[in-house]
């Protein structure tokens, strides 16, 4: 479940030498050896820590001749805040563009055909994200789905599964590792 990683995500941020690693790498890409002495660590302290924040995709590596840098990735921060926000959002009530009942009901008859397929993507993302929700309803909480089989599913209501299963990433209705597709909680689902 996605709550699960959130939790193992924020446990493991949780240190005070991960939070200065990640502050340093926020300016710049840094090696092992020159992390370990800016933090008056040793290397292998240094490697236990990066190790850790690789585990929940925050810092990656690249080698350039003999030396590995390490560099953040600003966009898994980003994610994980955002669902957090979210999470503390909904729980309030405070959820931005609500959307009634009736308008749901006038976007899906609009861009749904009676034989229940997507005639085609709308361009607003307030009705995007309808059919979004309208399309995900049928797949379960907590299941494990293989790539094969979302795009299976995803073909039962239009033709280009890629673009609807992007979309399912980038709206976070989804999560995906290592081409395994998780639904995320609702109340992490672009609103």
């Amino acid at each position: 479940m996605q709550l699960d990683r959130m939790v193992a995500f924020h446990k493991i941020i949780g240190d005070p030498t991960r939070i200065r690693i990640i502050s340093l790498l926020a300016a710049k890409p840094w090696n092992g050896g020159a992390l370990a002495g800016k933090l008056g660590l040793t290397a292998p302290t240094i490697t236990h820590h990066l190790k850790k924040l690789r585990e929940i995709n925050v810092v990656y590596e690249r080698r350039e001749k003999n030396t590995i840098y390490f560099y953040l990735n600003k966009s898994v921060i980003s994610h994980q805040a955002e669902a957090l926000i979210k999470l503390s959002q909904f729980e309030k009530g405070e959820q931005s563009l609500e959307i009634n009942m009736e308008e749901t009901a006038k976007v899906i008859e609009n861009f749904i055909g009676p034989d229940g397929r997507l005639k085609n993507i709308p361009a607003q993302r307030k009705k995007k994200l309808i059919i979004f929700r309208h399309i995900v309803k049928g797949l379960k909480e907590g299941r494990k789905y293989e790539e094969k089989e979302l795009n299976e599913y995803i073909k039962r209501f239009f033709d280009d599964y890629a673009t609807i299963r992007r979309e399912f990433i980038i709206n976070h209705f989804m999560y995906r590792e290592n081409n395994i597709y998780e639904l995320n909680p609702e109340e992490m689902w672009a609103k």
